[in-house]
């Protein structure tokens, strides 16, 4: 629903950092409101301040995609004394806000000094820098994971694998983390010959080793081959360690095969066969960048219009080619888990640059494979070694959201598409994710818009030079704290071992609306949905509690007895 709030406002200016505006007339959906909108270096905060009570909204300024100005009045209200001007706030959660202000050159200053405080450039001026709560302190570790810890963790990998600290100055690669997992045999000479044939230094590096086979799914970038088809000895020995002499290793190639050979007119291009031959090439074709971000807007134009008509809608919402991307991704995704997981293949995933599509397809297919990954805190850890330290460059991909006018060349929504696949997989398999839809929704806000640090820069290089570890808090950390961890957990889970192998059909595949139409009634009521299925699901636990204490019940079938009964009781959902 478009507009959420309808504001008519009354203006004081004071000078300095904080202007503030007495308003009346706030309507939320339908409700009237009287309060001051206040603006100040990092915030928008509107309170009706009737008593203790009193409804707010705060807003950080760094959430605000775009500001439309207007000398019209839209609300039908009777005008104030002298012209009146109107500021539409669009929010990069896709909220929307409309102040009507007395007086143009007043609605245009406060217009303008939103803009300005919305779009601060300097890292280090941004909010996460200012962040001081009383429950978190800025001592101790920051983050939960990295590579020599998941080397640690992960057995398999002693013998064959060790941890690289080729790149411990960012020289090697400046999008890579200081340390990676790369064979043992292959020493550190030998990685920066490869990354000096592999686009942005992005030579290969081991992302995830399967617990039931010990098969890997390394990641990178495209070789360097040319026009001139060039070679590199020590990138071929770099993979050629990775498996052995009569096994053979899958490389997906998230461009078309047509993309792949136009590459090498601009100094890119594949593995060849001859040089490569242990390696079977696949050609997996996926959009990227400003395809993907005009598909982002165009889906956000069709939700926020409810007028439209049945038809138009579904027309709407296809031609968006959201959903497309979605089953893109989950369908090469499913392809690398089927190499590792039933056919026993290591697999190696690379596009162009490597950090996009190459991470979205490296991170679902754990998700896929690995139980760890399912859980609240493994699935936060993936996220850390696959996208923040993997050197996904949030900071120019999220710069703006669906709303803003400028459209820069570097933007596009890789980790919201992301985080919708993995909302398809939690709605297709509910009982098999720890977490529940509200943490994909908590990440879908703060990758934009943040009190933290975690999503600041573009690399782990970049997040060094600016302190952002010395100086901000780290949001995963602060998700993990009891008493906030609870309120993303799935109360349907259900640990499993076995790989989850989510459905790409067309019909299986749905628009999440708990994320595009999260400003509307529908999504009010399914808030109270979910309250009710905790209701429901704790009812069931206390009642399967007291029958197996009774009835000494242990096999792991009667335990899921009361589950199965449940879920006919959730056709709400």
């Amino acid at each position: 629903m478009e507009p959420f709030i309808h504001c008519r406002v009354s203006l004081e200016i004071n000078n300095g950092q904080m202007e503030s505006l007495n308003a009346s007339d706030v309507k939320l959906f339908a409700v009237k409101v009287t309060g001051t909108l206040c603006v100040t270096s990092h915030h928008l905060l509107f309170s009706d301040r009737k008593d203790e009570a009193s409804w707010q909204l705060l807003i950080l300024l760094k959430n605000i995609d775009a500001i439309e100005k207007s000398v019209e009045n839209l609300f039908g209200y009777p005008r104030a004394v002298g012209s009146s001007g109107t500021i539409t706030i669009k929010c990069k959660d896709l909220l929307v806000l409309q102040l009507e202000i007395p007086g143009m050159e007043e609605c245009l200053n406060i217009a303008s000094s939103i803009e300005a405080l919305s779009s601060l450039e300097s890292v280090t001026e941004m909010y996460p820098f200012f962040y001081r709560p009383s429950h978190l302190t800025l001592s101790g570790l920051w983050g939960l994971s990295s590579m020599e810890q998941y080397y640690k963790q992960t057995e398999r990998l002693w013998d064959r694998w060790r941890v690289s600290t080729v790149n411990s100055d960012y020289s090697v690669c400046p999008s890579y983390p200081s340390a990676v997992i790369v064979p043992r045999e292959v020493d550190d000479d030998k990685l920066i010959c490869s990354a000096r044939f592999r686009q942005g230094g992005r030579f290969p590096v081991l992302s995830y080793c399967h617990h039931r086979n010990g098969m890997v799914i390394m990641r990178s970038s495209q070789p360097l081959t040319g026009a001139n088809k060039k070679r590199c000895k020590e990138d071929e020995l770099l993979l050629q360690a990775v498996i052995d002499g009569s096994e053979l290793g899958y490389i997906i190639d998230l461009r078309s095969a047509q993309q792949a050979q136009q590459a090498w007119m601009t100094g890119g291009g594949v593995e060849s066969k001859s040089c490569y031959s242990h390696w079977k090439r696949i050609h997996r074709h996926h959009e990227k960048g400003k395809v993907v971000q005009e598909s982002l807007i165009k889906l956000v134009e069709a939700c926020s219009d409810p007028s439209h008509s049945v038809d138009r809608w579904l027309s709407k919402l296809e031609n968006s080619k959201w959903l497309s991307h979605v089953h893109s991704a989950l369908s090469t995704a499913g392809l690398v888990v089927e190499c590792v997981e039933r056919d026993c293949h290591s697999v190696l995933v690379h596009g162009s640059e490597g950090t996009d599509n190459t991470l979205l397809m490296s991170s679902l297919a754990q998700l896929i494979l690995d139980p760890t990954s399912r859980t609240v805190t493994g699935f936060l850890c993936l996220l850390e070694r696959e996208w923040i330290q993997a050197g996904h460059p949030f900071q120019q991909r999220c710069a703006h959201s669906a709303y803003s006018h400028a459209r820069l060349k570097q933007e596009c929504p890789s980790f919201l598409l992301l985080l919708d696949c993995v909302w398809q997989v939690w709605r297709q398999f509910p009982l098999a994710l720890e977490f529940s839809e509200a943490l994909l929704l908590r990440l879908a806000q703060e990758v934009y818009a943040s009190n933290y640090g975690t999503f600041l820069c573009n690399s782990e290089q970049e997040r060094c030079a600016a302190g952002v570890k010395e100086n901000t808090h780290c949001l995963f950390q602060s998700l993990l704290r009891p008493d906030i961890e609870e309120q993303y957990l799935n109360p349907l889970y259900e640990p499993t071992d076995l790989a989850i192998w989510p459905s790409v059909h067309p019909q299986s595949l749905q628009l999440w609306t708990g994320l595009f139409l999260r400003w509307t009634e529908y999504a009010q009521n399914m808030e109270e949905a979910r309250e009710e299925v905790w209701s429901i699901v704790k009812e069931h636990r206390e009642q399967a509690g007291h029958d197996r204490t009774n009835n000494m019940l242990s096999t792991h079938c009667d335990t899921l007895t009361p589950f199965e009964n449940l879920m006919d009781e959730l056709t709400i959902l």
